[in-house]
């Protein structure tokens, strides 16, 4: 499959460059940082959050990091929890399951970053399955990430 459209079409227009790093089939970010060799602080990891009203929010955090949910919503005084897997097949309908890339605003849906992601020289995630991850500067990340909320909220 190589890149979802929706996201290669959203760079595009962004005039961002990247590079599309293919690698063997894997099962989970931790995996595919071990078999590519990139650290887990510059693996971007999607999660799919939901609110109590129903509405989304992509958090993106290191591959090596979990979400802290508890000290999320204390900070943003809101309830949010991990969003069923079945749900994101109708977001992220040209992505593989498990394989949302980090850049949610190519798919209509806000974003939360976690800050510790901003301190990388460069950054990658998925690219829509489990064989390629797409690579980006610091500088092209950050254009992208300029509208999403910035926290920190992981933990090890």
């Amino acid at each position: 499959m190589g890149i979802a459209i929706t996201l290669k079409e959203y760079l595009r227009e962004a005039g961002v460059d990247y590079e599309l790093v293919k690698h063997a089939p894997t099962l989970d970010s931790i995996q595919t940082a071990i078999i590519t060799h990139v650290s887990g602080k510059k693996l971007a990891k999607a999660v799919m959050l939901e609110d109590t009203d129903g509405r989304y929010l992509l958090a993106i955090i290191p591959a090596n990091k979990y979400i802290d949910l508890e000290k999320l919503n204390r900070q943003f005084n809101i309830e949010l929890e991990l969003a069923a897997e079945h749900e994101l097949s109708d977001v992220f309908d040209d992505c593989e399951p498990g394989a949302i890339p980090a850049i949610g605003e190519a798919y209509g849906v806000a974003v939360m970053l976690d800050e510790s992601l901003t301190e990388c020289s460069d950054i990658y995630f998925e690219g829509g399955d489990h064989m390629h991850l797409v690579h980006l500067n610091r500088q092209d990340f950050s254009r992208l990430m300029a509208p999403a909320i910035h926290a920190r909220f992981t933990m090890p």
